[in-house]
């Protein structure tokens, strides 16, 4: 890991090295739920805006660093952040091509990994569907993408967070274009899926994971069951070889405290997280926002505290994953050595 990166990985974390960020990228659900709300076709812009800030300005102080997006949030939402919260930047599209052979992935048009650091982003996140069985076109295109932003992230010297979610191909059981957990996932095309990117190639520095069983399956597990369900979640971090995130996928709460436990207890260093907290505040509140606000207050904030508990309590700090190798993470030594090599990766 190059300094620049470093810098930005420690800034996405607490001290100790923990990951306890909040995600408000999210664009298709809120637009979804403002649409109707409001009785209406389309999202208005400054709805789904005054949605997203309202979520920053009542939950970002539990978080270490907040994941937002170009579209409805920056650069406006610099002004609604804590001074000492690290800043993630989502670089993918969120409106995918769904095909006979799979999802294709692209970025938001007019934005770019130079962009986001030259906007002041610590770090770079990419989405990208994944299927291992999805058709061998599908599968070439969302690997040059993942690798083009990899590359381009070594290049300008910035974390490259990397969310990678399968998905049901059509013609499968429970179909859905929606942005939710498939709850007939099955767990090797996730490990298999986490399995290729965790090639150097990629150069992913810290994953974005999902469960490798449904949520709720993982959350209800007891006895052999949850052993069972806990050695799944160790192939997981295998695969990975990196420092890694737990995500909620839309999850309940109480289901994501317990992937959260499995995750965490597996080798995860946290979570980035976002419906899991307030998706249940903005249902009950929209399009009222002081009642969107008031039970993220009572009800958020104070799940956010119990997810930063356990993330204290069990998770990795990412420096000491063993991918740095026995010794940590070790940077070259000041000198003019130093400065007449560090060129990141060449132009």
């Amino acid at each position: 890991m190059t300094p620049g990166k470093l810098i930005g990985m420690r800034r996405l974390a607490d001290a100790a090295g923990r990951f306890k960020m909040l995600a408000v990228d999210q664009r298709p659900p809120i637009e979804s739920l403002v649409a109707g709300a409001r009785g209406s076709g389309v999202a208005a812009f400054d709805d789904v805006r005054d949605v997203k800030r309202v979520l920053i300005t009542n939950l970002a102080r539990e978080a270490t660093a907040v994941l937002i997006d170009p579209q409805y949030l920056y650069p406006e939402a610099i002004g609604w952040l804590p001074h000492d919260a690290g800043l993630l930047i989502t670089l993918e599209d969120d409106r995918f091509e769904e095909t006979a052979g799979g999802r294709l992935s692209s970025r938001i048009p007019d934005w770019s990994v130079s962009q986001i650091k030259r906007g002041g982003g610590d770090a770079v996140k990419l989405l990208a569907w994944y299927r291992p069985d999805a058709a061998t076109k599908v599968l070439e295109h969302q690997q040059a993408l993942v690798a083009s932003v990899g590359a381009e992230c070594s290049k300008h010297d910035i974390p490259f967070v990397f969310e990678l979610l399968v998905y049901p191909l059509p013609g499968d059981d429970e179909h859905t274009l929606d942005y939710i957990e498939h709850p007939a996932k099955r767990s090797e095309h996730v490990i298999e899926s986490v399995e290729t990117f965790a090639h150097q190639r990629y150069a992913v520095d810290l994953f974005k994971l999902e469960a490798p069983v449904p949520a709720d399956v993982a959350a209800t597990a007891t006895g052999a069951a949850r052993e069972a369900v806990s050695a799944t979640f160790s192939h997981l971090d295998n695969a990975a070889g990196r420092p890694w995130v737990v995500l909620s996928a839309g999850a309940s709460e109480q289901s994501f405290i317990e992937v959260v436990k499995l995750a965490c207890n597996a080798g995860a260093s946290g979570y980035l997280a976002g419906r899991a907290i307030w998706w249940d505040a903005c249902v009950r509140g929209f399009p009222a926002l002081d009642a969107v606000a008031d039970r993220l207050a009572s009800n958020s904030v104070p799940y956010m505290r119990e997810l930063s508990n356990v993330t204290d309590s069990l998770a990795l700090p990412f420096l000491s994953h063993p991918s740095y190798g026995p010794g940590g993470l070790e940077l070259p030594p000041a000198s003019a050595e130093f400065r007449r090599g560090y060129r990141g990766v060449p132009e």
